[in-house]
């Protein structure tokens, strides 16, 4: 089969690899959509982790093959996957710390070489212990919605996190494709959305996705405006939903006494930056962080998404087809203003749809 296989120094090559060989209790998939993530890219253009790899983890195909001790799974199904769950047992996921789970930070699909996702590739092994993250596509949906469940899971547990009541006001920093989904599904549970960003078309996408107001993150206004349009109190919580350290900091600052700031895109580690710790400790803004999925929130996401109450098609761009996974991660890596979400298909990308489709 052909796969995009990660050499080092940010190069992608498409190879010829083996098609992975099953053991007895895992299943086969042929890759039908693999979104690209800010994870894959992060690690492909900062060389953090070794190559040979094949990524992309946001993934939905067809079952062609099924080993005879995976029972519950047939050959034809069309399924999303998570290339992590957690054993649910453990003093973490006790703890609902799900992504600090042993067998949570195990990647269980792979297309070869050290387990990466695998999915810029045409088939897919998956491993026992991912079986339970295996979602079974209506068969009125797109592989492309099966491929999103996974962030969108990512950020319903963030919203979760804050623990909102309806009618909050909530700062919601940047309107790429995963601030796009915050303010969506915070919409969709009845909280007022203020969206920011540094781009207009995006603002003009937020209030097309529920955002109540919309301002660019870089007027000097923001502040006055945000105090404006609560009353005086400041928003109950915001997300940063961009790795931009002066947007933590803004969030910090219009936030009421009480309030969270949630951190949702600094995932490079060793940054730093100022905060006011008096914030924290007088004023009680809680900072919070949040990662990856909850594996107990994987059957109410599917609802959400195959009901399309959360229309997560719309998102979608760009399409690839495997043979151009470098051009598809370039572009998310340094989107322009008219792309948000984009997905690696099979080569005639005849299997996927987006929201200009339907």
């Amino acid at each position: 089969m052909r796969a995009a296989v990660y050499r080092g120094h940010q190069t992608l090559c498409i190879e010829e690899v083996e098609v992975p060989r099953i053991e007895a209790e895992e299943i086969l998939v042929r890759v039908e959509a693999c979104g690209v993530c800010p994870t894959d890219i992060k690690k492909i253009h900062y060389d953090t982790v070794p190559p040979p790899r094949i990524f992309g983890h946001e993934t939905a195909g067809t079952i062609v093959a099924v080993g005879p001790g995976a029972r519950g799974f047939e050959v034809g199904e069309r399924v999303g996957l998570h290339h992590h769950v957690p054993c649910m047992d453990c003093h973490y996921c006790r703890h609902r710390a799900f992504a600090q789970c042993a067998t949570y930070r195990r990647t269980g699909i792979t297309a070869g070489f050290e387990p990466s996702g695998g999915g810029f590739a045409e088939y897919v092994r998956v491993m026992p212990f991912c079986l339970p993250g295996v979602v079974r596509i209506p068969a009125g949906n797109t592989f492309a919605e099966g491929a999103l469940l996974e962030p969108v899971n990512t950020v319903l547990k963030g919203v979760r996190q804050l623990s909102l009541l309806p009618g909050d006001v909530v700062l919601v920093c940047g309107q790429g494709p995963i601030g796009l989904l915050f303010t969506q599904i915070l919409a969709l549970e009845g909280v007022r959305v203020i969206a920011t960003d540094l781009l207009d078309n995006r603002l003009n996408l937020a209030r097309r996705f529920g955002a109540w107001q919309v301002l660019n993150g870089s007027d000097p206004a923001l502040p006055s405006q945000v105090e404006h349009w609560t009353e005086g109190r400041g928003a109950d919580a915001a997300v940063v939903a961009v790795p931009s350290d002066a947007a933590v900091i803004q969030a910090q600052s219009v936030i009421r006494g009480g309030g969270t700031v949630l951190l949702f895109a600094h995932t490079v580690r060793g940054r730093m930056t100022p905060l006011d710790l008096a914030r924290i400790c007088v004023d009680e803004k809680g900072l919070l962080g949040s990662y990856s999925s909850d594996f107990t929130l994987q059957e109410e996401v599917a609802r959400l998404v195959f009901s399309r109450r959360l229309d997560v098609r719309s998102l979608i761009t760009h399409t690839f087809p495997l043979s151009r996974t470098a051009e598809a991660v370039a572009l998310a890596a340094k989107p322009t203003p008219d792309s948000l979400k984009v997905v690696v298909v099979p080569e005639s990308g005849a299997t996927i749809q987006t929201g200009d489709e339907n």
